[in-house]
This record gives C-alpha cells, sequence and structure tokens, in this order.
C-alpha cells in the first residue's frame, strides 16, 4: 500500500512493515505520509525492507521554528446528535453517575479498596501525596482536584489519612469551590471505625448521585480525549485517521477534543504548529515542544529514545514515523487552546495538552483535564482504562479478534475498501452509545486506574 504520492516505502498489509518502492541512496530521506522519517544508513535497493537497520532518524535537540499558518475550518455541522448524560448543578454534563473515592495520599489506598468494594464506588490508588517538594506536589494536587470535579462522578469521597503534605486542610486550597453535598471528605486518623463511618458517607454520597437522571445533551457538551498506545504498522493508516475523522466531525457539531503525548508529535509538531491560527497559539505549541525536550535533557536523556520495542516489531522504525502516525489523531482542524499539565479544558475544538505518552499518564492526565472518554488507538494491544471510559481501536483485523474482551471497535475495514465517510458514521454512533451509557471493554473488565506524572524529589 502506498500512503501518499510522495512516498519511497510501501506498507506491507500483511505485516505493516515498509520496503522501498525504489532504489534509496544512503543517506536519502526515507519519505512516508508525505514527508521524512529518517534518512538511510546505506544504499537500500528496491523491493528492500526499510526498518531499523537501515534507517536513522532525522531529529535533533531543539529547533527554531517559524510560523507558517495553514489550517483547515472546520464548517459547523446543523445535525442534531445528542447523547443521554446527567446534567449536574453547575450546568457540566457527565456521561457516567458513579461514586469516586480520591485519596489525598497513597497511605489510605487500601482502605480506599475495601471501601469500594463494600459499596461499589470507585477507588484510584497512587503512591503520593507525602514527601513531595515544590512542583511535584502541586502536580500531584492538580491531577487529583480534576478527578474531584470530574462530572462522570455525581459524588466524591475525599479520603485522607491526616498528616500528609496533602493534608484535606491543604487540598482544599487547590481544591477551590465544590458542591457539599457532591463532595465530602474523611480522615481517617480522625475516627474510630473509619470503614464503617467511609461505607456510611458513601452509601449518602450515592443517595445524591442518585437524584441525577439521564437526560438528552447536544454532543456539543461531550470532551474527547485523543490516545495511542502499543502502535504498529497499521496505526497511521486505519485506527489514527479515523479517529482524526472522528475528531473533525465532533468538532464540526461543537464537540471538544484534547490530544497529548507530547514526545508523540516530535517529528510532526510543524504539522500541528500549522495549524495554529495565531501567533500566541503558535509560541505556546513551541515551548509544549521544546519544554518536552529540555525535560529529556535535563536528566540526561536521549530525547528521540522511542519508539518502543513493541513499536518496532510492529513496523514502527523511527520517531518521526510514529509521531507522523500519531498526531493524526488530531484530524485536520485548527488548534484553539494549548493546555499545560494539570490545566482543564474549556475552549471547544481541539486543544493541545502537555504531558508524556505514558499510557497511564496520559489516560489520567486526559482525565484530570476533564475529558468524558478516552479514545484509544492500539496495534498491538492493552487491556488498560482509565478513570474514564476508555475506548480502544484496532489498527489490525486480527487484534480485533484475537482480543476481542479489550477491544471496542475494529478500523481494519478501511483497509478493505470501507470508506472512511462510512466507518465515520458507524463510530460516532458507537460513541454516542458509550456516552449514554453502554459500558466500554475496560469497564466491562474492571481495569481503571491512575498513575501521576512525577519529576521532583520525594524525602
Amino acid at each position: 500500500m502506498i500512503i501518499h504520492p510522495k512516498d519511497t516505502v510501501e506498507v506491507n498489509l500483511e505485516n505493516g512493515h515498509k520496503y522501498a518502492l525504489r532504489d534509496i541512496a544512503c543517506g536519502e530521506n526515507i519519505i512516508k505520509y508525505g514527508n521524512p522519517i529518517g534518512h538511510a544508513t546505506c544504499d537500500i535497493k528496491k523491493g528492500e525492507h526499510v526498518h531499523t537497520h537501515n534507517v536513522k532518524t532525522n531529529l535533533s535537540d531543539q529547533i527554531d521554528y517559524v510560523y507558517e499558518p495553514e489550517f483547515e475550518e472546520i464548517e459547523p455541522s446543523t445535525d442534531k446528535v445528542t447523547f443521554k448524560g446527567y446534567v449536574r448543578k453547575n450546568g457540566d454534563v457527565g456521561i457516567r453517575n458513579e461514586v469516586w473515592i480520591i485519596n489525598t495520599v497513597g497511605c489510605v489506598n487500601k482502605i480506599a479498596g475495601k471501601l469500594a468494594a463494600l459499596t461499589g464506588a470507585h477507588a484510584f490508588e497512587h503512591p503520593f501525596g507525602c514527601s513531595q517538594l515544590g512542583d511535584d506536589q502541586s502536580t500531584t494536587q492538580l491531577i487529583l482536584r480534576g478527578l474531584v470535579n470530574h462530572p462522570n462522578a455525581g459524588g466524591v469521597l475525599v479520603l485522607g489519612l491526616g498528616c500528609e503534605n496533602n493534608n484535606i486542610g491543604e487540598f482544599k486550597k487547590v481544591l477551590g469551590d465544590y458542591d457539599p453535598e457532591r463532595v465530602r471528605f474523611l480522615n481517617v486518623q480522625d475516627c474510630e471505625d473509619d470503614i464503617a463511618e467511609g461505607v456510611k458517607v458513601i452509601e449518602e454520597l450515592r443517595q445524591y448521585a442518585d437524584t441525577f437522571e439521564r437526560t438528552d445533551v447536544p454532543i456539543s457538551k461531550l470532551r474527547v480525549g485523543l490516545k495511542c498506545g502499543g502502535s504498529d504498522g497499521f496505526s497511521g493508516i486505519t485506527a489514527n485517521p479515523l479517529v482524526g475523522a472522528v475528531s473533525d466531525r465532533l468538532i464540526s457539531l461543537g464537540a471538544t477534543c484534547v490530544l497529548t503525548e507530547v514526545p508523540e508529535m516530535f517529528g510532526a509538531e510543524h504539522l500541528l504548529m500549522k495549524r495554529c491560527p495565531t501567533r500566541e497559539l503558535f509560541d505556546k505549541t513551541v515551548r509544549l515542544i521544546n519544554d518536552f525536550k529540555d525535560y529529556f535533557t535535563r536528566h540526561g536523556q536521549v530525547i528521540y529514545e522511542n519508539p518502543s520495542p513493541g513499536n518496532k516489531a510492529g513496523g514502527i522504525t523511527t520517531l518521526e514515523e510514529k509521531s507522523l502516525g500519531c498526531v493524526q489523531k488530531g484530524g485536520m482542524g485548527k488548534v484553539v487552546d494549548v493546555l499545560d499539565y494539570g490545566d482543564t479544558v474549556t475552549k471547544n475544538g481541539l486543544s493541545l495538552l502537555n504531558g508524556p505518552g505514558n499510557d497511564m499518564v496520559a489516560i489520567t492526565n486526559l482525565a484530570a483535564a476533564g475529558v468524558h472518554v478516552v479514545l484509544f488507538t492500539t496495534g498491538r494491544g492493552t487491556p488498560l482504562g482509565g478513570p474514564v471510559p476508555t475506548v480502544k481501536i484496532a489498527t489490525n483485523h486480527a487484534l480485533a479478534e484475537r482480543k476481542k474482551a479489550w477491544i471496542d471497535f475494529d478500523a481494519s475495514p478501511l483497509l478493505d475498501g470501507v470508506s472512511m465517510e462510512t466507518l465515520c458514521g458507524e463510530f460516532l454512533q458507537r460513541l454516542c452509545a458509550f456516552a449514554s451509557g453502554e459500558e466500554t471493554r475496560n469497564e466491562q473488565n474492571g481495569y481503571r486506574e491512575i498513575s501521576i506524572f512525577k519529576d521532583g524529589i520525594t524525602l
């Protein structure tokens, strides 16, 4: 399969790997998706396998970028698309009506787990909240704040120990205004029977959550996170372009999409920068990229030590190739905002969110930013799920068949001639069903967890 007329390689549809369309000289760029994905380290003959043994990245450290805007305006749609969600007191909308237990500190993880088992609430373990300093503790607080405020939770128990740095009193300063009927607090050092008291509070929160009922709401209220993991050679051909088409369709309907995984923008960042309609957004995107490169070098790490072994086995050779496939999830529309780690999304359209590519950290990051659901493309497969429904989209049919307990949607019909418009329409229907209460595979399996980004000192 030849993806772009400028390409010098084609993709084998059996294994996702690349093969030379013509003789390629040593030092010459390898072109895929119409862009360089690295250069040949030796002469490559027509038909030869093109991969890590004969290709090297072109990427280097920081780059001087030039603002050259070039983007599409997505035409607003007049279609009336709705889902059944829960309208909260503050006007926000949730697609689930659960009770969540959010710990201020890892010391109470097992108590939270026991309370969840006894009540049906959802607890999200993490090891942080104490012995952290400066920005590290602030990061923990911001992520926990985003989860406490998430509208998919009809009620939230903030569970503390009492002596931690991130104690409930300090956390409230970060949390800001909250609905006291929806958010309750419990320090387990302060009660004789913490389990009995926790069960009592959770039952009261459940009663409050039950006052909400599903009602029809416009899809413009939906906020969607965009993520990939365990990518393969088909990711940039099937699942990622499909999610990009869905993203554009959602944005035309007034909805919100959020693209993260900054290291997996390296090599394709110029495409995102072209889609910034203002110089301010362009400058923010440049900082987004360069600050993350600084994070790598500050820790003495090679910036482009990527793709992963699984990516390479699936046919991805360089970070440029991975990134050019990855950013397709963001569709073709303009960038409306650039968010820092721990920020909450506020604008309809496509936002870029600072954060790493690590699957669990990225899903947590997206949930804390306020997305209702994460669209997660994968070529290798993963059971992982976050606090919000995590829709797994297979890049190839073999994975969809082999891991039916993990996969929610198969994007491979694009390889068999099914049109993007048709498959996009099918997926949008499935997304509305998930938003209206149908469980994703990760929810059915009970696979839900969080991980918080750490870049500092632990005492």
